[in-house]
């Protein structure tokens, strides 16, 4: 269960990529599951879900900017790995499975990097553009992670 909500939170960096590390930080930080004994401890700080929340907010916001680049280029694409192996590994540590959590949510990332470029891409073309395409992601990324912390709690 915790190695599938793990790939679950790794599609969510896939989409944005500072969404999960937010959510998870959160989680963390409220209780909802015991990061304090493992390596990952910090994500239950006091400012870590506060910091996470303010980067996760400026890339919903950078987003929609044109100049933003593809998810799909190496700067992004590394931090969408990063993000999705710290996230996984965090659900992954809450049931002390820390390493495959990390595999798992490193899998996720790369199905969710793909797999959202070529949802949103495909809802752009029926939309006509791309803003509500990527509003839909945007909540889905939001949705998604909050549900996925709540089901690890």
């Amino acid at each position: 269960m915790f190695l599938l909500l793990a790939l679950l939170i790794g599609v969510i960096s896939g989409l944005r990529t500072m969404t999960a590390p937010a959510a998870v930080a959160w989680g963390a930080a409220l209780g909802w599951f015991d990061l304090s004994q493992t390596p990952l401890a910090f994500m239950g700080y006091r400012w870590t879900p506060w910091i996470f929340t303010i980067l996760a907010v400026t890339e919903l916001v950078a987003d929609q900017l044109p100049s933003t680049p593809s998810r799909k280029v190496p700067m992004q694409f590394g931090a969408r790995i990063v993000s999705g192996a710290l996230s996984g590994a965090a659900i992954g540590a809450a049931s002390g499975l820390l390493f495959g959590g990390l595999i798992a949510g490193v899998i996720g990332a790369v199905i969710g990097t793909f797999g959202g470029a070529a949802a949103r891409s495909r809802l752009a073309v029926s939309f006509g553009k791309d803003l509500p395409a990527a509003l839909i992601e945007d909540a889905v990324a939001v949705i998604g992670a909050v549900l996925i912390v709540g089901a690890v709690a």
